[in-house]
């Protein structure tokens, strides 16, 4: 077992909103982009039929391109490959990792030797294109119950490993591994989030996202999937339709109400602590320093800071 957690680079940015698009269809994007979606994640994996499996990576190899030549700060573009376990995703590796791509979405990961092997294996890519090192993320999908159990050490195999988490779609491979019966309300999945999450954060994987939601016209249901998601501590989610992206992005940013209340409470404080004062009544409840530094991390992450 791992015994360091792994450090978070300052390459990495917090991500609410990851929108899966099928590696053929590249023509979806610009509705990806509108929809408002943090990040893309092209998929040459389950998304994609047997047949169109080549026509996809070359598409994304040219979305990529096409990304490298724009100006910095727009929409994310990671590929989810096929599992490291043949070849075909080691090519797949050599075609995507090159300059556009914001990381990896590892499938299929079971140990945390997974991710060392695709942390090479990116890192031998990063150097044929003349990348600097760790520019890639790597964002590995626990999908059996080994992964889910081992989260912390798979989260800490590497540095470049990102935005991790618990996905627990219904039906997929999670739910088939785990054996819960998934429900609307997510009680089933919530011990195991959260679990999860405690994992990764203690790891020092930045950013970790969870998901999915797969009703489609059930926004409703969405929005409190995500805020219950929110409140465990998650940053993020994956989606799977672009009409989910306004909801979710709404969800995982703090409206302008909560920014002026830490800008208020971290102004109280700091008046406080020039007056002696290290604990203090604000509107109602006791704060001291440490909630400071937390209203301090708010503002900063969303430039007010």
């Amino acid at each position: 077992m791992s015994s360091e957690p792994s450090a978070p680079t300052a390459l990495r940015a917090p991500l609410r909103s990851l929108l899966f698009v099928p590696g053929h269809r590249t023509d979806w994007l610009p509705k990806a982009r509108a929809a408002g979606a943090d990040a893309v994640i092209l998929d040459l994996e389950d998304a994609v039929p047997a047949a169109d499996r080549p026509l996809a990576r070359a598409r994304v190899t040219e979305a990529l391109a096409e990304a490298a030549a724009q100006p910095a700060g727009g929409t994310a573009l990671f590929v989810r490959i096929n599992p490291l376990d043949d070849w075909t995703a080691a090519g797949e590796l050599r075609a995507v990792v090159r300059p556009g791509l914001a990381g990896v979405v590892l499938p299929k990961v079971h140990t945390a030797a997974d991710v060392r092997l695709a942390d090479r294996l990116i890192g031998w890519c990063e150097h044929e294109h003349g990348l600097p090192t760790a520019t890639t993320a790597l964002v590995p999908l626990l999908e059996s119950a080994r992964a889910l159990h081992d989260a912390y050490d798979i989260a800490a195999a590497a540095p470049r490993v990102a935005h991790v988490g618990a996905l627990t779609a219904p039906g997929g491979d999670v739910e088939r591994a785990v054996g819960y019966r998934w429900s609307r309300e997510g009680a089933e999945t919530q011990a195991l989030r959260s679990r999860v999450l405690l994992d990764v954060r203690a790891a020092g994987a930045p950013y970790p996202v969870t998901g999915l939601w797969t009703d489609i016209a059930d926004l409703t249901g969405l929005r409190a999937f995500a805020e219950q998601n929110r409140a465990l501590g998650y940053d993020g989610m994956m989606a799977v339709h672009p009409t989910h992206i306004p909801v979710i992005n709404e969800v995982f940013a703090p409206g302008p109400e909560e920014l002026d209340r830490c800008a208020r409470l971290v102004a109280a404080v700091e008046s406080a602590q020039r007056d002696g004062i290290g604990a203090l009544t604000f509107e109602g409840r006791m704060v001291d320093e440490a909630m400071a530094e937390t209203a301090r991390a708010v503002l900063a992450r969303h430039g007010r800071g």
